[in-house]
């Protein structure tokens, strides 16, 4: 995979693939203050509805069913139809979706209603992740961190424009502005990819280059790169762990429809154990990421006695150094290597944790979580980028739900934790993830699809 980012690109699909970026970057932005501005209205919704908080906890978690539920589908969307047109139809869905909770009169709609919205969040996130695994694959750079960093930067947009609108707007209105503004991207950007084809050839003829094999005549360039229908399929992994080509095929297809050989069994096995091994370095890295964006205020005002304001500083050291972490990933990629970061990454995680959740003063506590930030911030889009390019939409999808599973799981169990031991105890189990995701990141660089 190294050696394919260092081909150069023609000219003429260099043009073509930067208005391409731009357009997927501003749906990741789009998709980050959408959900940004439902989550800063819970609490007016919450009082709208007349909710309690164990009825609200209840309906919260239909957004994660509702997510999880469509994350594998909209795998085989993709391949059905394109990641291109499921993203434009997903990002309409949660345009119109966000509406609903601001029309709930119950707890009940409500639950119903976030059900709905987190179809439309999962089946997004899926798609654009798979045509962003697509692009990556044609510019040839390791550009996954960007699209996240323009999320991150999106819900720190969103979070902030929806605490200013609180006190003016009622949820519907704020709601209803804020999904004119995604059909607006989805108009302007969803004619950009629907319109552009990614030029498959380009990415066969560049790993048929890196590899030093010529590509077979009348081989499917779909196998290698899915353009704007499938993504890449490349198995096997370098000694450093970078994914590198094969000449393989992803699922359960076979050309020409032949009988699979036992030699192909055996190396979409080991993709789908790699897949396995990548999702759940996703989760590590979002069990932390709930678990600070839900425990971390409560930690410093309970813990260390410090004040509301102060309180929500935690947060904040944590949320903008991932996004500024994630501003730098492509750098780190090109001149680490995907395994590395993801092993970097851990560590520093492990080490920020224990400073933020052990620490006895504010602002060592600050930088802890600050630290952890910048160890999970890469994590998950270059996992996403190493599952797309072995096993397409559905190593995507596969390993979505991996990651958003880490969402759900994360802030209830660091809930249990806390009253089995305390809450300083509880959050150093991200720490432990940390680690975790440092040996799996180690087992999927040593796994040898195909051996």
């Amino acid at each position: 995979m190294q050696l394919l980012y260092k081909l150069p690109l023609p000219v003429t699909a260099g043009n073509e693939t930067a208005s391409i970026r731009a357009a997927i970057t501003a749906f990741f932005a789009a998709d980050g203050f959408i959900f940004a501005s439902w989550a800063v209205r819970i609490p007016a919704v919450k009082a709208a509805v007349g909710a309690s908080p164990q009825s609200l906890g209840l309906a919260l978690l239909g957004v994660s069913l509702g997510a999880i539920a469509t994350m594998t589908l909209t795998g085989a969307l993709c391949r059905r139809f394109g990641s291109p047109r499921v993203v434009v139809v997903a990002a309409v869905w949660l345009s119109f979706a966000l509406l609903l909770p601001a029309l709930s009169s119950s707890a009940l709609a409500l639950g119903l209603s976030l059900v709905v919205f987190g179809i439309g969040y999962g089946g997004l996130n899926v798609a654009m992740n798979s045509y962003a695994v697509d692009l990556v694959a044609v510019m040839r750079r390791p550009v996954m961190p960007s699209f996240h960093a323009a999320w991150s930067f999106g819900g720190l947009a969103g979070a902030a424009l929806g605490g200013l609108a609180a006190p003016h707007l009622s949820p519907f209105t704020h709601f209803a502005l804020v999904g004119l503004l995604g059909l607006v991207v989805t108009a302007t950007c969803g004619r950009i990819i629907l319109r552009s084809d990614l030029p498959a050839e380009l990415a066969q003829r560049a790993v048929a280059e890196a590899s030093g094999i010529e590509a077979a005549g009348g081989a499917d360039p779909s196998s290698v790169a899915g353009g704007s229908g499938g993504s890449p399929a490349e198995a096997g992994t370098a000694s450093d762990g970078e994914a590198t080509p094969r000449e393989t095929t992803t699922g359960n297809s076979q050309p020409n429809g032949s009988v699979p050989h036992p030699a192909a069994s055996a190396r979409t096995q080991g993709v789908w154990r790699t897949v396995v091994l990548l999702g759940v370095i996703a989760l590590c890295s979002t069990y932390g990421e709930g678990a600070v964006s839900d425990w971390g205020a409560l930690h410093l005002r309970n813990d260390l006695n410090v004040d509301a304001g102060l309180a929500a500083a935690g947060y904040a050291a944590f949320a903008l150094a991932e996004a500024g972490g994630r501003l730098f990933g492509t750098a780190l990629l090109d001149r680490l290597g995907q395994t590395r970061v993801l092993v970097y990454g851990g560590l520093i995680t492990c080490a920020g944790m224990l400073a933020a959740a052990l620490s006895p003063v504010l602002p060592l506590s600050l930088i802890g979580f600050a630290l952890a930030g910048l160890g999970v911030a890469n994590a998950f889009p270059t996992a996403m980028s190493r599952v797309g390019a072995l096993a397409g939409p559905n190593g995507v999808a596969a390993a979505s739900t991996f990651g958003y599973a880490g969402f759900l799981l994360g802030p209830p169990a660091i809930g249990f934790l806390t009253g089995a031991v305390s809450l300083r105890v509880a959050l150093t189990t991200v720490s432990v993830l940390g680690i975790l995701a440092v040996f799996l990141a180690r087992a999927a660089s040593t796994d040898r699809t195909g051996a």
